[in-house]
């Protein structure tokens, strides 16, 4: 185990005896790095995604007043920190007892074993430490070369929609490389091909075995970052920075995709870890405090340490091999195939009912399917509505056109506007989206950095879940 050697000797003994129990349990995982931070420096670590080397950007600057209003005003607090990478590193806050430092290395290990084992996070770069620190150098060479503003600017253009990915190409491209379309590559190598020259003079012109050429990926796709990547008109750098946020958002799609199985397993191996004998007795009573608040329901919320320890501990009553299940699940899949109705009038119905509202004795008249269809639908497609580039070419030259895959919930139309803005700018021409808002067909137009609403009966033909797409 390799242990940072600025840990205090009590921190690193503490080390040692979680990791051989978690190993003992049967967790498998690269080796883990400790740092120890006061709880500021941790929120600057987590404002960067857990990546202090990532290139800079207001938007990380934001999160990072949020995280911090929520700390001084005590209505949040980070434990811990984990980055998915070999090896593993993690970041514990410097103010936490003991007791909570031990919590939290035996959460870490659920996480390392998560990361290095579940099938969702095989296509994931293993040293994204590294990449980001690459990324960051590129972008700050940009920089250099065509100033802060400038660069800034469509950095945070490429951020606005690094949503508009495909969940299910990074796996489905992993299990059949063969059929890995490799559109992508050259463009970003044709970029770093011009970055020396462009670092030395501004004025220097790309040779001209190194402009880029759009060639059209195949429609239909949810990989949008993919096809501006390949085909919007951008200079080389433009083209360059919007490869490394793809890269990225690509990066943290299986965090989004497995976050209740992530947080779950942590939280049922921190849970065991502790009650097996890494407690001591006079510690019973604050572990369970500090465990009971972390896995609280809040009425409308999913809290993912909580349904996800209890879908784990369901599982194990019903005699699962929970490490399977943890190996090939993400979210939507681990409730599709673990919640019955038991689970779902228990864990599902206090999220969702209303507050003052009994149901005793009413039991026999909730449908329990509803309470799971419900909670599928929060976690479809990572939580994130379904977004499909169509068509090339719709309402005139080159103008794209974009289906929201209607799952019963309406988009937040300020959002939705902002996100098409940001589109057109990043394509240069009209960007059309067809939708459903309160149940009536729409169609957003953005053209000339303003968004029109029309009313259409074409969006109520292709919006339906059942027109989507197949994607798993």
């Amino acid at each position: 185990m390799k242990l940072k050697t600025d840990l205090p000797t009590a921190l690193k003994y503490q080390a040692v005896i979680v990791e051989s129990a978690a190993r003992d349990a049967g967790l498998d995982f690269f080796d883990v790095v400790f740092e120890l931070l006061e709880a500021k420096d941790v929120n600057g670590v987590a404002s960067y995604g857990g990546f202090p080397v990532r290139y800079p950007s207001w938007r990380f600057g934001m999160e990072f007043e949020r995280l911090e209003k929520g700390r001084r005003w005590g209505l949040s607090k980070i434990y811990e920190l984990v980055i998915n990478n070999d090896p593993t590193y993690a970041y514990l806050v410097r103010s936490n007892s003991m007791l909570e430092q031990k919590l939290v290395m035996a959460h870490v290990y659920g996480h390392a074993d998560f990361f290095k084992n579940n099938l969702w996070f095989a296509p994931t770069d293993r040293k994204m430490l590294d990449t980001m620190g690459n990324h960051s150098v590129r972008i700050r060479r940009y920089i250099d070369v065509f100033g802060q503003e400038e660069v800034e600017r469509f950095v945070d253009l490429c951020l606005s929609v690094d949503t508009l990915v495909d969940p299910y190409l990074p796996l489905r491209e992993h299990a059949h490389p063969r059929e890995r379309q490799t559109v992508h590559t050259p463009a970003s190598e044709r970029a770093l091909r011009t970055l020396d020259a462009l670092s030395m003079s501004p004025l220097t012109e790309p040779a001209e075995d190194v402009v880029i050429r759009p060639r059209v990926r195949s429609l239909p796709t949810y990989d949008i970052l993919g096809f501006l990547e390949q085909n919007a008109s951008l200079e080389a750098w433009q083209r360059d920075i919007l490869h490394i946020v793809r890269a990225e958002a690509y990066y943290f799609v299986p965090q989004r995709m497995t976050k209740i199985m992530n947080e779950g397993w942590a939280s049922f191996w921190h849970s065991r870890l502790l009650t097996s004998g890494i407690c001591d007795p006079s510690e019973i009573l604050d572990f369970a405090d500090c465990h009971s608040s972390a896995t609280m329901v809040s009425h409308g919320q999913v809290n993912p340490y909580k349904l996800g320890i209890e879908l784990l501990r369901h599982a194990e009553a019903q005699g699962e091999d929970i490490f399977q299940l943890r190996r090939i699940h993400n979210d939507v899949s681990m409730v599709h195939k673990l919640v019955d109705e038991e689970f779902a009038l228990r864990e599902i119905l206090p999220i969702v009912k209303r507050p003052g509202v009994s149901v005793e004795g009413r039991e026999s008249e909730i449908d329990w399917v509803e309470l799971k269809r419900w909670l599928l639908h929060q976690l479809s497609w990572g939580g994130l509505p379904q977004i499909e580039l169509v068509e090339v070419g719709a309402g005139g030259e080159n103008e794209l056109l974009l289906v929201h895959h209607h799952d019963g919930r309406d988009l937040l139309v300020a959002r939705a506007k902002e996100t098409l803005r940001n589109l057109e700018a990043l394509w240069r021409r009209p960007v059309h989206l067809l939708t459903l808002l309160e149940k009536q067909g729409r169609r957003l137009v953005a053209s000339g950095g303003e968004v029109t609403v029309l009313d259409t009966r074409e969006a109520e033909e292709v919006c339906g879940p059942e027109a989507g797409s197949e994607n798993d």
